[in-house]
């Protein structure tokens, strides 16, 4: 390995950090004070000092500011060749209003590896300003178990989110200007599948005609949010700037009036998209709260994308690091299996371990407790929620990888519900560990840090994809729909069919499928819950990402186009009396 800087002593790192217990002050927030609050109280390392903890020198960062920089690209290449260390997967169950902290899990193990002496790195997708504004919030972590620059990071952050949107609508542009000067290539106007995005909930603009009053041909046209575009995915899978320009000249965006596929690079738009991208291909760093180095870059979500953070990142990480944590979205049966059948695949990714996420609060709303009512204990109701634990301790057993379920524990938290869910865990054959990395930091994802290092010693499983490369896109499909959703089987519709047929005509049968559904079910009905089983998942139709490597399955009424709900948290958003914003979560 390389002269890395050693480790500080969790002792020292106790005197340096805001959130040790030598450095508690009265300015301090209480438990229950907002994210933007506990983040500010926090002073970040210059961002050299935070990259210096992985042996990385000054003069190898891009920085932007004093706490942020990105990794360069000749520095990036060199890490390619260096040995990885281990990686962890945090997954979680069916995601609920009551939350299960999947991400401030990571953040909390990152931080209770760094404690107990080891080289860790965390790995992070980039936030939406989608769901910032929207419903969902930011995805910074929370309490202590946070990255900083919160606010930075839940924004603008490093433009990486700009530049994918501005390099999509590029080919947008020149799709339609091709048409406006006597269309060479013969596009067929009712064949173009290549939509606008921006990274803004706005469902006004899932439909719409272009080209009117003698600006271009007419036609119809929409947007997706940028999480959900193919080149989100493009800057997600690519190793290198070579394997990102390739990609993005494979994008299929129309066919020609006889029927033949035209790509990016038949536009000649490749190169200057490309060029676009530059910087923002480059991975992010930043820190937690208790500095441990934190890499977050791209952004798909997982419920109409395939949810993971760059390889870049993960790849980088992991020739710095001896361990990194990183995570899938939503739960194992969405996240989880995208990360494991299209990020590990085409990366040559292998977990060493799987964290499964939970809350009290979580199961007892999938056991069947109205939200104003979960502060009250309910044994009865754990009971009856693990089962929904146990289907996604399934899904990524089946991974082959150790795996253990991290419970995100909060003060409120009954000990007999506690007692349930060890005995539902033990009935299992899972271990469980209880965390209190929200409230206390990196001291209470100590033990939680002890077992995962315990999982990393055991002998290295086979990873074990859900289906061949050769398995026809239908049986790749139903293979997802039977293991990880509990479905009897799959249900295509008539356009969805002869989509099918198409991609597999035009040689694209190989590659792996992306499912679009709701999180909130392992049905396609949301309201169907989380213990839906036996049902038939409906696929409506299909949509093919040449570049990125994987086709698209469009199930129930999802939308990549989120909307907005009827109160959007920016209405609590402002800029306070110093200037400071609030009301960011």
């Amino acid at each position: 390995m390389n002269d890395y800087r050693p480790w500080q002593t969790p002792e020292s790192l106790m005197e340096d950090t805001a959130l040790g217990e030598a450095a508690v002050t009265p300015e301090w927030p209480p438990p229950g004070s907002p994210d933007s609050v506990i983040a500010r109280a926090v002073s970040p390392w210059p961002i050299h000092e935070v990259a210096a903890r992985l042996g990385i020198e000054a003069s190898r960062l891009l920085p932007f500011g004093h706490d942020k920089a990105k990794l360069p690209h000749d520095f990036t290449d060199e890490l390619a060749e260096r040995s990885p260390g281990k990686l962890v997967l945090v997954t979680a169950i069916t995601p609920t209003p009551a939350g299960e902290g999947k991400t401030t899990t990571t953040v909390g193990l990152g931080d209770g590896l760094s404690r107990i002496g080891q080289r860790a790195a965390i790995c992070l997708r980039e936030p939406s300003l989608g769901p910032c504004f929207g419903m969902k919030g930011g995805a910074a972590g929370g309490g202590r178990s946070q990255v900083i620059p919160m606010e930075d990071i839940n924004l603008h952050f490093t433009g990486d989110f700009h530049a994918i949107t501005t390099a999509h609508n590029l080919l947008a542009a020149q799709i339609d200007n091709h048409l406006y000067w006597g269309n060479a290539l013969d596009l067929d106007p009712e064949r173009i599948t290549w939509k606008r995005t921006m990274d803004m909930n706005d469902r006004a603009l899932r439909h719409l005609t272009v080209g009117e009053g003698g600006q271009g041909v007419p036609r119809q046209d929409g947007f997706d949010i940028t999480a959900a575009s193919e080149i989100m995915a493009i800057l997600c899978l690519a190793r290198d700037l070579d394997d990102l320009q390739w990609r993005l000249g494979e994008i299929l965006v129309a066919r020609t009036r006889s029927g033949a596929a035209v790509r990016a690079r038949d536009l000649e738009v490749n190169g200057a998209m490309a060029a676009l991208l530059r910087e923002a291909l480059a991975p992010n760093l930043v820190q937690t709260l208790e500095h441990t180095p934190a890499f977050v870059h791209g952004g798909p979500f997982a419920n109409i994308a395939h949810g993971c953070n760059s390889v870049m990142a993960t790849r980088s990480a992991l020739a710095l690091a001896d361990v990194v944590v990183t995570e899938a979205g939503f739960g194992a049966d969405l996240g989880a299996e995208k990360f494991l059948n299209i990020k590990c695949r085409q990366a040559g990714l292998s977990p060493s371990a799987v964290v499964v996420v939970a809350t009290l609060r979580a199961l007892k709303m999938h056991g069947g407790v109205a939200r104003e009512s979960l502060g009250e204990p309910d044994p009865d109701a754990v009971r009856r929620g693990a089962a929904n634990l146990a289907r996604h301790v399934e899904s990524a057993q089946g991974m082959g990888v150790p795996l253990l379920v991290a419970i995100n524990r909060f003060d409120q938290d009954a000990e007999e519900e506690h007692a349930v869910l060890r005995e539902a865990c033990e009935a299992m054959g899972v271990e469980v560990v209880l965390s209190s990395h929200w409230q206390d930091g990196s001291a209470g994802s100590e033990e939680l840090a002890e077992r995962v290092m315990a999982l990393l010693e055991e002998p290295a499983g086979e990873l074990k994809m859900s289906y061949a490369d050769d398995d026809s896109l239908a049986d790749k499909l139903r293979a997802i729909a039977t293991q990880h959703y509990g479905a009897a089987d799959i249900q295509l519709e008539e356009r969805a069919r002869r989509q099918l047929e198409e991609y597999e005509a035009l040689g694209y049968g190989h590659l792996p499928v992306c499912i679009a559904k709701t999180p909130y079910s392992f049905a396609a009905d949301p309201a169907e819950g989380g213990l839906a089983a036996g049902h038939v998942l409906p696929v409506r139709e299909f949509e093919l990402a040449a570049g990125a490597g994987f086709v698209v399955a469009l199930c129930g009424t999802i939308m990549r186009m989120p909307g907005m709900p009827s109160r959007p948290a920016s209405a609590g958003i402002r800029l306070n009396e110093a200037g400071e914003i609030e009301g960011l979560s």
